[in-house]
């Protein structure tokens, strides 16, 4: 007797749970990046499909198409930040995740009149806090270069006028690149692929 597998796409031409290997194929073959995984039971895949597809990356039987090997796979035990920014400037705000399975670890904002540059550089300091307050060492990934060319020089450099709207970001700021002058970094700070990894599991989801 056949035994009956379940395929769950997070990434194809329609994302869904699939009975057949035929239909998953169809939804994954020649789509750039694909990501799939069958799973023994059709609860398995449900709870799988409402979950971050990073839980599952790396795990046996994980399938992702396309991806050079000098790129390779975001690693789960990390912290994920992003930033979210209503207009530029506008409300903006900023959240740290495991990336394995999305869990928020620390959520900022909103904050009126600042900029989403000003929130992936407070998100990274915050993360960096997060990990040496903990003693942990795990990398960070971010999707903002800018961001990091920040965090290595130590200053924001925005060009955004302080205002009264906007002081309160300006305090976290100063406090941020003070953080940064006090301590020595050593945690990896990494560029999250995109292109090869989908959007970052902190992100807002309002793109």
């Amino acid at each position: 007797m056949t035994k009956v597998k379940f395929y769950v796409v997070w990434d194809g031409r329609e994302p869904g749970i699939y009975d057949s290997w035929e239909k998953c194929k169809r939804q994954i073959e020649g789509f750039e990046n694909a990501k799939y995984k069958s799973f023994s039971s059709i609860k398995e895949a449900e709870e799988a499909y409402n979950s971050n597809c990073w839980k599952y990356i790396g795990q046996k039987k994980t399938e992702i198409l396309n991806i050079p090997k000098e790129v390779g796979l975001p690693t789960g035990e990390s912290i994920s930040v992003d930033a979210a920014c209503s207009g530029n400037p506008g409300k903006m705000e900023y959240r740290g995740v495991f990336t394995r399975d999305g869990r928020v670890l620390f959520h900022q904002g909103p904050f009126d009149d600042a900029t989403n540059n000003i929130g992936e550089f407070l998100a990274i300091v915050h993360a960096l806090g997060y990990l040496k307050q903990r003693k942990l060492d795990i990398p960070i990934y971010t999707d903002s270069e800018t961001a990091m060319k920040w965090v290595k020089t130590k200053k924001a450099k925005t060009k955004l006028p302080v205002s009264e709207s906007n002081g309160k970001v300006f305090d976290l700021l100063q406090r941020a690149e003070a953080w940064l002058r006090e301590n020595e970094i050593r945690t990896k700070i990494i560029k999250w692929e995109t292109k090869y990894w989908g959007e970052i599991p902190a992100d807002f989801g309002r793109k």
